[in-house]
């Protein structure tokens, strides 16, 4: 167990840092406090994962330049140990290995006080809004922290935060004993495609453009793979569902023509989840797609806080899912750049870094 002594005031390490309107991040020498308010913790970073939003961060793309005020040290998915702890915290411990709800929520609006704190309209997201974990340290609301077992892997304990989105996605409607499709095999499709077969689903089929993934798709035990490329995609699932489409579809890819298209494939009366981020208006008929067909549509908003937790939790320590497959690179965070290159090709799961202590000269 690490204890930060009370005569140390700071702490110097290196960060990696979006600082400059401009493709990549900067790994610099950063100083931190380790002052803490009653109810705040800081953690010592033992793995830190890769996400799409990093991905995006990284590119700098309109969103980014939108969402963005630099400079801002990046990264908000995690595993590490508390080292000390404020004056009133009672929910954690120092020696606890936590992963963290990344959204900081009011506790106070509307929402949070029905229960729905994933969709508080006072969010502010770490690594977004405020400094991240691509770094050696962070502070964090106790209430964010999230306690795991010690003896789970600490890479699996660091991509919980994006496995709570695919759990979000294909928990909310019933899976077990249903059909579902997955759209898009990013790393959070592919949790996804992991998340239905563990909860009992009875035929998974995912839809995916990139080969690198479609492999990966077809290793972790998807049932069928499809090339939307080179297939049809409505007549493949139609064929693998007895002409009638699939239950459940979980979308993660934000792609319009996709999106347009799961309509077509989908069972009457099925059900439709949400999370991709389409970049462009999506065109549907609603009369025909939708309400005549009795489709149930779900947008996905992070994780409800903190029920799916304990769903992913439970999944992680089951051994049921795939997480080792999933995690296809593993590399030290000063190597933050060449982590987002291969994000930006596609050939890749989920990429998890390391910190180091060493303070770069």
């Amino acid at each position: 167990m690490t204890e930060l002594s009370n005569d140390t005031k700071t702490i110097t390490m290196m960060a990696a840092v979006k600082d400059r309107p401009e493709i990549g991040f900067s790994w610099v020498k950063k100083t931190i406090s380790t002052e803490l308010s009653e109810h705040e913790v800081l953690v010592k970073i033992m793995r830190a994962s890769f996400c799409g939003t990093d991905s995006h961060i990284y590119e700098y793309n309109a969103w980014a330049k939108k969402r963005l005020k630099l400079p801002l040290t990046v990264g908000h998915e995690f595993s590490g140990e508390i080292i000390k702890i404020g004056s009133k915290v009672t929910k954690v411990k120092i020696g606890d290995i936590v992963s963290a709800e990344t959204h900081i929520v009011c506790g106070t609006c509307e929402f949070c006080l029905r229960g729905e704190g994933h969709v508080c309209e006072n969010t502010r997201i770490i690594g977004v809004d405020i400094d991240g974990c691509f770094a050696s340290y962070l502070k964090m609301p106790e209430q964010n922290c999230f306690v795991n077992s010690k003896d789970i892997n600490p890479l699996f304990l660091s991509v919980q935060e994006p496995l709570g989105n695919a759990v979000h996605t294909i928990a909310h409607f019933p899976v077990k004993d249903k059909t579902v499709a997955i759209v898009g095999c990013g790393p959070i499709g592919l949790m996804g495609a992991d998340v239905a077969k563990a909860l009992g689903a009875s035929k998974v089929i995912a839809i995916e453009v990139n080969e690198y993934r479609r492999n990966l798709a077809a290793k972790i035990g998807v049932d069928v793979v499809i090339n939307p490329l080179t297939e049809d995609v409505v007549k493949r699932v139609l064929e693998e569902t007895n002409g009638k489409g699939v239950d459940v579809v979980g979308e993660f890819s934000g792609n319009k023509g996709a999106i347009e298209l799961l309509f077509k494939y989908v069972k009457l009366g099925g059900c439709v989840s949400m999370l991709g981020l389409p970049s462009k208006n999506i065109e549907l008929d609603f009369s025909n797609d939708i309400i005549f067909r009795g489709i149930s549509i779900y947008g996905v908003v992070g994780r409800r806080i903190f029920d799916t937790w304990y769903q992913v939790k439970a999944l992680v320590e089951s051994g049921k899912l795939h997480l080792g497959d999933i995690i296809t690179h593993v590399m030290p965070l000063k190597d933050i750049n060449k982590a987002g290159e291969i994000m930006a090709s596609g050939n890749s799961g989920k990429i998890v870094l390391i910190p180091g202590d060493e303070i770069d000269e």
